[in-house]
């Protein structure tokens, strides 16, 4: 798996007319390395990685060695004084003379500090050499996203029943983490939103210590991290009967969020996918209360590439980024909404694997709007 990915990142540095590359950003370092750490660095050469750590990750870095996931061609390298100062000793050993660096990651006062810590060699900021490695998932990733999902569809299934009236935004909030790490994640992979009556007009609101009522519309939005993958769901509920107004907006959202889901298959552009719910929602005159993208790549981080939104134009200094095909391989969510201020709001999201003839919906929760 490792020495796979290690294959694929030689490739890019070579494209790139590069001696080494140097990994800061930790989420790229653990899924080069398997490591789990809150500082490291790894340096990419034509046959070597090597694995800047520190001691307080030493024992689970050689018990990772010593285990069927080691990479054969990953040399450890302790941390001596400093990791800066480890990293410019080992570039110097290695008379690297074109370095790499991840130029959106690097902070500028570092990315000058090795320019000139480093005299003999070119330091190079290059744009997301792993970030491409990592929008195609291998198997292991798929399996540890499909079991995520899986899993997380069962919490949800209890996270439902939480939302009751007379119970603050926070308290229900508290019982969804409870859960997700109760059910075997390792973390929430991002802080838990419930959103309630009009609170849920706001797509990323806090959940804060507005309690339920009943009449609201609750939007329940939670992750976990499972094997180092993250995984993300949304659901709406009813308290109490919903009133027309609000199964009229849920259910041209959902519209969308089954057209979006029809569209995903291999060749097919982000853009093609967007619209296909944006599209939707317009037939029914909420086009203008969905402001966010339609989805996004899910992977070692909770939002990451493909982005799943409207083509965006080419400005007078910028040019259009690119719309690139979907591919077979691709995990995204698809996360239509409505969002009508001093009245509520609406989103579904569940998690998608691109398959070979089409798309595989890896979250299973039933999308009706539920009355609790």
């Amino acid at each position: 798996m490792l020495a796979s990915r290690h294959a694929r990142l030689r490739e890019k540095i070579r494209a790139e007319q590069l001696d080494a590359f140097v990994v800061t950003h930790l989420p790229n370092l653990f899924y080069l390395t398997n490591v789990t750490a809150t500082a490291g660095i790894a340096v990419a050469t034509a046959d070597r990685l090597y694995l800047i750590i520190d001691f307080r990750y030493a024992g689970a870095v050689n018990a990772l060695q010593q285990s069927s996931n080691a990479a054969p061609d990953t040399e450890v390298v302790p941390v001596e004084r400093s990791y800066d100062e480890t990293l410019v000793s080992l570039l110097a050993r290695l008379k690297s003379s074109r370095v790499g660096v991840e130029g959106t990651q690097l902070s500028v006062s570092r990315f000058n500090r090795l320019r000139e810590t480093v005299p003999d060699a070119v330091i190079v900021p290059v744009d997301e050499i792993v970030e491409r490695l990592r929008l195609v998932k291998d198997e292991h990733e798929i399996d540890m996203l499909r079991r995520g999902a899986l899993l997380l569809s069962a919490v949800a299934m209890d996270v439902l029943q939480d939302a009751k009236p007379g119970v603050m935004e926070q308290e229900v909030a508290a019982k969804i983490d409870w859960r997700i790490k109760s059910a075997g994640f390792e973390r929430c992979s991002f802080d838990t939103i419930v959103a309630s009556g009009p609170n849920a007009a706001q797509p990323h609101a806090h959940a804060g210590d507005r309690v339920l009522r009943e009449g609201d519309l609750v939007v329940l939005d939670f992750g976990g991290v499972y094997g180092g993958y993250c995984v993300d769901l949304t659901r709406t509920i009813a308290l109490g009967r919903p009133d027309g107004e609000m199964q009229r907006v849920y259910d041209a959202v959902l519209e969308a969020q089954k057209a979006a889901i029809a569209s995903v298959r291999p060749g097919v552009r982000a853009g093609e996918v967007d619209a296909a719910a944006r599209n939707t929602l317009g037939r029914h005159r909420l086009a203008e209360v969905f402001g966010h993208s339609t989805g996004h790549g899910l992977g070692v981080e909770i939002h990451e590439a493909p982005r799943v939104g409207p083509r965006r134009e080419a400005t007078s200094d910028q040019p259009a980024p690119p719309d690139d095909p979907i591919e077979t391989g691709m995990v995204f969510t698809i996360e239509p909404g409505a969002y009508i201020p001093g009245w509520g709001g609406v989103r579904i999201e569940d998690d998608v694997l691109v398959t070979a003839d089409g798309v595989e919906v890896l979250t299973n929760v039933p999308r009706d709007l539920r009355a609790s």
